[in-house]
């Protein structure tokens, strides 16, 4: 890859072989099943025995691990990462995540914006709901799609070429999508603003059916939002 240089090369601003580890773990994490070391190769463009060598050291610091059949998934080694995320933000949302999943009987979950990109960095789900949607951490989606990136860029300057949603749901201080991220998915979400009145995150719920109005889940996601705020603060 130009502009890439493996280890060694002193005057390289990137690492090649560091870079294809990262590619790996994006692909494994974005695919909805374990892959193959010949699926993950051509996902990324390397020969077979390079991404061999990439999946096996991942194996060992266990970033990734291999099923019976031989396929390959994110490993456990990747929530003890995730935990580190965001820490502050992270500690004063999981108890609100936690109360509002199961009060309310659906998945809640928190996001950040990194660039153009909303990813969820924690999720809780209902303990006693019959039925629930899993939604993991690390999963991203554009910015400008879904409630919770809706919730994101609420409380930014309008501008001519926001959307009708981010117009309304600024109007009415709550976001609301239907089936936009993930097919048969709906989720409300709001903003957890930080000391500078801009989004430090979104609050979200997800489900395929509505327990409740949206603008009942939106007031529990507002009043959990200003304790978060509030704890960060």
């Amino acid at each position: 890859m130009a502009g890439l240089a493996d280890e060694g090369d002193g005057g390289a601003a990137l690492s090649q072989t560091l870079d294809r580890g990262l590619r790996v773990l994006e692909v494994l994490s974005a695919a909805p099943r374990p892959l193959s070391v010949v699926e993950i190769a051509a996902a990324i463009g390397l020969h077979r025995s390079v991404a061999y060598r990439l999946v096996r050291t991942l194996e060992q610091h266990r970033l990734v691990e291999r099923d019976t059949a031989g396929g390959y998934a994110p490993g456990v080694g990747l929530a003890a990462l995730a935990r580190s995320v965001r820490r502050t933000l992270q500690a004063a949302a999981l108890p609100e995540l936690t109360a509002l999943a199961n009060a309310l009987r659906v998945t809640a979950f928190v996001v950040v914006r990194d660039g153009a990109e909303a990813v969820t960095i924690a999720s809780v789900e209902p303990r006693a709901a019959a039925a629930h949607v899993a939604y993991q951490p690390g999963t991203r989606h554009a910015v400008d799609r879904g409630a919770p990136g809706l919730a994101l860029l609420m409380p930014d300057a309008p501008a001519a070429g926001d959307r009708d949603a981010l117009r309304r749901a600024r109007e009415r201080g709550w976001a609301q999508s239907d089936s936009e991220v993930i097919a048969g998915l709906r989720s409300v979400a709001v903003p957890v603003l930080g000391a500078d009145a801009r989004a430090a995150a979104a609050l979200a719920v997800v489900f395929v059916e509505s327990p409740a109005p949206p603008a009942s889940l939106a007031a529990e996601l507002a009043a959990a939002a200003r304790r978060i705020t509030r704890a960060l603060a």
